[in-house]
């Protein structure tokens, strides 16, 4: 049995879906059991707040691969006045906890969900960020995924507990949030985009690649060479935003209408508008080496761009 923790997360409930299509029986913790989706063949637990004193043990019992999917991700509004020691308490010392607790219950691995923000937020243009680059987070999330991938592969020393830690760009696919979501809102709208002129280059990864690649490293007798190893992972095709705002257009079957203004004008609306750090995000590159995983454990991306993108579209038209 898997343990599939924030299975009702974006990537939680796509890796819940994989597995029960694979026969695999699923035990799924979420926070509440008012938030479980109502997915047949499931066993639900809910654990309440993510922390220091979180009891994951009726959620372990019969488990012998843990997918570590819950955390504190991205808070568009942050409130908290120490935003490192929030993250900290959901990311770092409740995933030791869920580590600690994992390895009494005889777990064999843990696959933790970590992020491309451990190596850092940006790159030079085609230079990559790869698993034996000296860390280099810039804030509170990449911090304390950093912190949490040191945590587990230290307890992982004392118990013999295996972890896998996966670090994963930008995540895109049905159900997508954030930046994405935005993007493919403006491609509906069908206004005019002034960003027909970036040639910036991003690595970013399909939901069904991560599932892939997340499902892959859960089968410990599978992949014993995946043991206590940090993976990158990533579609293997990096793009620009003009690049993916086009291959949106096309997949919803509309116009791009894309129109070039200079890079340094964009930059200013955005010190004018204060969106200094979502102008970056949108213009700058960020490239992923996933080569490693594709060595060490033969994998290969199952979708293409196009192709998951396409399914972002079913989904929402078929709601």
């Amino acid at each position: 049995m898997i343990l599939v923790t924030g299975a009702n997360g974006f990537v939680g409930e796509a890796v819940v879906r994989s597995l029960l299509a694979a026969d695999v029986p699923v035990s799924a913790a979420v926070r509440q059991l008012e938030s479980r989706i109502d997915i047949q063949g499931v066993s639900w637990h809910a654990v309440g707040s993510i922390d220091a004193q979180t009891n994951w043990v009726s959620a372990l019992n019969g488990v012998q691969t843990v997918v570590h999917s819950a955390g504190r991700a991205h808070i568009m509004n942050e409130v908290a006045v120490d935003a490192l020691a929030a993250y900290r308490e959901v990311n770092v010392y409740g995933t030791l906890r869920l580590a600690e607790q994992a390895a009494i219950a005889g777990v064999k691995r843990l696959v933790f969900l970590s992020s491309v923000k451990v190596n850092g937020e940006s790159t030079l243009m085609n230079q990559k960020f790869s698993e034996a680059d000296n860390p280099a987070p810039e804030d509170a999330i990449g911090q304390s995924k950093l912190e949490a991938e040191q945590a587990l592969l230290s307890y992982s020393l004392q118990t013999g507990m295996e972890v896998v830690i996966i670090r994963a760009p930008l995540v895109y696919g049905p159900g997508v949030k954030g930046n994405f979501a935005s993007m493919i809102k403006a491609i509906l709208s069908g206004l005019p985009l002034p960003l027909g002129g970036v040639n910036n280059q991003r690595s970013m990864v399909a939901l069904d690649n991560l599932v892939s690649m997340v499902l892959l490293c859960a089968d410990y007798k599978q992949t014993p060479q995946a043991a206590n190893q940090v993976f990158m992972v990533a579609d293997g095709e990096d793009v620009s935003v003009s690049t993916l705002l086009r291959k949106l257009a096309f997949a919803a079957k509309l116009p791009s209408r894309l129109f070039t203004v200079p890079v340094s004008l964009i930059r200013l609306g955005g010190q004018l508008l204060r969106k200094e750090a979502v102008i970056d995000r949108l213009l700058g590159n960020l490239q992923v080496d996933a080569n490693k995983a594709q060595a060490l454990l033969g994998w290969r991306p199952v979708r293409t761009m196009e192709e998951q993108l396409c399914k972002i579209f079913e989904a929402r038209n078929s709601r």
